[in-house]
């Protein structure tokens, strides 16, 4: 089982606050998780996924813009570099960080494929108090394997990533709902999942 920083990290967090030290971690294969979890996500967090080379130069020129007029923008991140992240670095932001996070990302754009890239992404996001994976996540939001998540359960799991320590996939709240309501659209938008097809956006 593959620990990142970043389980270590929340562990000693969760000694120093007097806390049950919590963690649950289940590696599986890309083909044990459900290709609507997988969709689910890159409409989520990341719709160029399939053709971007690590980085989604539009999105990032979006977020600039946007901190320009006082606002912020979510989803400049890709999968590929959340995963560099969340693998290989920290949670704390620095641009030391950002620069060894665009390190990582290059070489793992390099030297792995979208389908690998979205088996680790899957395998080690943080997705509640103790919870790293989609498989854990799976089972303790849904009582079932990743496997077997059905569209709207991917949404619903897919749509708390952006704080997956306040959120919670089920029940889900108002904001949740709207947010899975919008994901499922997206998947219907966005058609089959196919690695091998490039997508055009």
């Amino acid at each position: 089982m593959p620990i990142t920083p970043l389980m270590l990290i929340r562990n000693i967090e969760q000694v120093q606050n007097d806390k049950a030290v919590v963690l649950k971690h289940d590696w599986v294969p890309i083909e044990a998780i459900s290709k609507n979890l997988q969709l689910a996500v890159i409409c989520s967090e990341d719709q160029n996924f399939l053709v971007h080379n690590g980085f989604d130069m539009k999105a990032i020129e979006k977020a600039i813009d946007y901190n320009k007029k006082g606002k912020r923008l979510r989803g400049a991140s890709t999968i590929s570099q959340q995963t560099a992240k969340n693998v290989f670095l920290w949670p704390q932001r620095s641009w030391f960080r950002k620069g060894l996070e665009a390190y990582f990302t290059f070489l793992i754009e390099l030297f792995w494929s979208k389908e690998r890239i979205m088996e680790v992404y899957l395998n080690s996001i943080e997705m509640g108090n103790g919870i790293y994976g989609v498989e854990e996540a799976s089972k303790y939001w849904f009582k079932k394997p990743a496997i077997k998540l059905n569209r709207n359960e991917a949404a619903a799991i897919a749509a708390i990533l952006p704080n997956p320590l306040k959120y919670k996939a089920n029940p889900a709240i108002n904001y949740i709902q709207v947010r899975k309501n919008w994901i499922v659209r997206q998947m219907n938008f966005f058609g089959p999942l196919d690695y091998n097809q490039k997508h055009d956006k």
